[in-house]
């Protein structure tokens, strides 16, 4: 009697559904081996797929074969044996050397003649055809979700995958948790550590509930998927998903990244405001050295003599955590002063509609007259010159009708957002200022203001608007916690920062053009 090697498998990511599972099959096949009197000496168990060869427990079972432990396998079907063509052509090579005398299956039949090893390989054939077959449709399938803007797999963090709809919507518990790690990360302020951390705080975890590690923050801030795109073989496509940050945000944060790549080493950058200043007296500019270990800001005096004396970097440090600290809101105002912005972009929406229904509704009719223009000069009714002179006037017209019209549309209520923006840089101040990044406090003062001057070891430098407005009223440094005296006060300042916003964009106005007629 022919020993038998029992082999059992099923690969994890196994596409066919209605394969047995591993248990299954080994009741299955024992209770077959029962009736058809079979001797098993061994039972081989393997979860791995077959599609390619390579499979260690397989192998091993062949080799076992080769040494004649055994001269026989059992097992449910041929596709468990073999879904490639140097595992099926091996398995009937071992039959043509007789080392391999009986093949058994409940579901297919087998005997080693020229019959039997010819339908067996046309069954090995079949496995790998629906194998390559299988995998085409997927890959037919992912480039058409490609197509809609979709992406497929696992939704990442921040996000869930609809299985109604089948797509990716904002995780309500994540997604705005998720917005915040890349504004904290772009201030330039956190590591990924402190940023991992801080949303950690706050109660960011991912969606199984574990917290994330370092890995998982770098992954989540260099994800193109969360301002709208995502990547497919390394190709980036357009998203219909909801994005969960801005196109400028995401790459701020990898000049982030690119910066904190290549840190400069410890020590070597000692002269972190050398450039930045220009002596009060004489204008040449402020140069650095280092003598005993502090470093100290003097002016170069190349152009004349100059009696300014040097200060430390110590002191000049604290003058621009003072400066930057009138321009810094507490977290309070900042989420007091969103507010009020919401309340007034509710109160403009309607005013917005009512300016870009009138523009749309003076570029129609600019085109009725110009189809009235056109039949008066069919009718003969005015001359060919007339008719040039009017109708090159009224297409002027609406080229500036239509132009205005798709500026406000690509501008609308940007005034809001910039002093939206503008508020959250302002808050960002507080912790600038409160930091020890030195380069963080030159490029926040840069950004604030101009002209930087250095006279008597005092720093002075002219702000820049909005950031003089919001200096000039001095409320920036006022208590953390707004009371009702200070909210008005405060919407005063608000309402001055909203002007120059205005301003700055030259934000149009109503305007109403009477256009001729011609009947």
């Amino acid at each position: 009697m022919n020993k038998f090697f029992l082999y059992a498998r099923k690969s994890t990511d196994e596409p066919d559904r209605q394969i047995l599972s591993i248990e299954a099959q080994i009741t299955e096949l024992k209770e077959f081996a029962v009736r058809e009197h079979l001797d098993i000496v061994d039972t081989f168990i393997e979860s791995q797929t077959a599609k390619e060869p390579g499979r260690p427990i397989f192998n091993n079972m062949l080799s076992l074969i080769e040494k004649g432990v055994a001269s026989g396998i059992l097992a449910w079907h041929p596709d468990r044996l073999a879904r490639n063509s140097i595992d099926g052509g091996k398995i009937i090579y071992l039959c043509d050397l007789g080392m391999i005398k009986e093949l058994k299956f409940p579901t297919f039949w087998f005997d080693s003649t020229p019959q039997g090893k010819f339908m067996l390989n046309i069954a090995f054939g079949q496995s790998k055809y629906y194998v390559d077959n299988l995998s085409e449709n997927v890959k037919r399938g992912l480039r058409q979700k490609v197509r809609r803007g979709e992406q497929s797999g696992q939704a990442p963090t921040g996000y869930l995958n609809d299985k109604v709809n089948k797509k990716m919507v904002p995780d309500p518990e994540r997604f705005r948790l998720v917005r915040k790690m890349f504004e904290v990360y772009a201030t330039g302020n956190y590591s990924l550590k402190a940023t991992k951390n801080l949303l950690v705080e706050k109660g960011l975890t991912s969606k199984n509930g574990k917290v994330l590690g370092i890995s998982n923050t770098q992954m989540i801030l260099q994800n193109p998927f969360y301002y709208g795109m995502f990547l497919f073989n390394k190709e980036l496509y357009q998203g219909k998903h909801e994005p969960a940050i801005s196109k400028k945000l995401f790459d701020k944060c990898q000049e982030i990244f690119a910066r904190n790549a290549h840190p400069m080493k410890r020590g070597i950058n000692k002269h972190v405001f050398r450039g930045l200043l220009k002596c009060a007296e004489c204008g040449c500019s402020i140069t650095s050295e280092v003598k005993k270990g502090h470093t100290y800001y003097r002016c170069t005096k190349k152009r004349e003599p100059c009696t300014q004396p040097y200060v430390r970097e110590e002191s000049l440090a604290s003058q621009i955590n003072d400066t930057i600290q009138k321009v810094s809101l507490p977290e309070e105002w900042k989420e007091f002063m969103l507010s009020e912005l919401e309340s007034d972009r509710m109160n403009t929406f309607q005013s917005d509609s009512l300016y870009i229904q009138n523009l749309k509704n003076q570029i129609k009719g600019v085109e009725e007259t110009l189809d009235r223009l056109l039949d008066a000069h069919l009718d003969n009714t005015i001359t060919s010159e007339e008719y040039t002179t009017k109708k090159q006037k009224l297409l002027n017209q609406k080229i500036d009708f239509s132009e205005k019209l798709s500026d406000f549309e690509r501008k609308g209520n940007r005034w809001l957002e910039l002093s939206k923006q503008f508020i959250i840089s302002s808050n960002q101040g507080v912790s600038i200022a409160s930091g020890e990044n030195l380069e963080v406090k030159r490029d926040f003062l840069k950004k604030i203001g101009s002209n930087p001057l250095l006279a008597s070891r005092a720093l002075s430098l002219d702000f820049k608007n909005p950031w003089g407005i919001l200096a000039e009223t001095g409320v920036a440094p006022a208590s953390a916690t707004p009371v009702s005296s200070e909210k008005r006060d405060f919407s005063f300042l608000l309402r001055e920062l909203e002007s120059d916003q205005h301003s700055r964009l030259q934000r149009p106005l109503y305007y109403h053009y009477t256009i001729p007629q011609y009947t």
